[in-house]
């Protein structure tokens, strides 16, 4: 029972931090604008991890690969957008199933739209501020929208599956009481 519990243990805390691993080194590779594994990984963190580290793991996670990648000023829109999609995923945490973390994923790709391209207008010089320049910040965007929802899809599933898939493997409760 005890080599049960360590295993199982072991188990949830190496396949949650193979994940971010995978996800600073995805983020570090070439690859389309937008098309990013955090987002994922700060969902799968808010239903996956301990409560006292579902949010800051996927957060150390990105400034790990932005000390490689370099800094911008819309870092805190962008940090602040995995946040809450790290709540998100404590909020998934308690009715898992595949429309929840569907529906959390593309909730996190529109919280991360929103919040990166009113930065853009708002305090950078590429737009004027005005409601037409608000507008134009965000068709503009659309692009990297798109990207940014076929990344966040792409790696939520390759996350939670594969996490899923480990779970179902590796871990098979005993079907006899102790």
């Amino acid at each position: 029972m005890q080599n049960a519990k360590l295993q199982f243990k072991i188990q949830n805390l190496l396949s949650p931090l193979a994940i971010i691993l995978f996800a600073v080194l995805l983020r570090l590779i070439p690859h389309p604008p937008n098309v990013a594994p955090i987002a994922a990984l700060a969902l799968f963190g808010g239903v996956y991890l301990n409560k006292k580290y579902a949010l800051v793991f996927p957060l150390i996670a990105l400034f790990l690969s932005d000390l490689f990648l370099g800094f911008h000023a819309s870092m805190p829109m962008v940090y602040s957008s995995f946040l809450l999609t790290g709540l998100i995923g404590l909020l998934v945490r308690k009715r898992k199933t595949a429309y929840t973390i569907v529906s959390g994923s593309l909730v996190s790709s529109l919280i991360f739209f929103l919040l990166t391209n009113f930065n853009y207008w708002y305090a950078e010089a590429l737009y004027p501020k005005t409601f037409s320049g608000f507008v134009q910040a965000y068709v503009n965007a659309l692009p990297f929208f798109r990207n940014t929802i076929i990344g966040d899809l792409l790696f939520t599933g390759l996350f939670f599956g594969s996490y899923e898939l480990v779970r179902q493997l590796f871990y098979k409760p005993s079907l006899t009481k102790s």
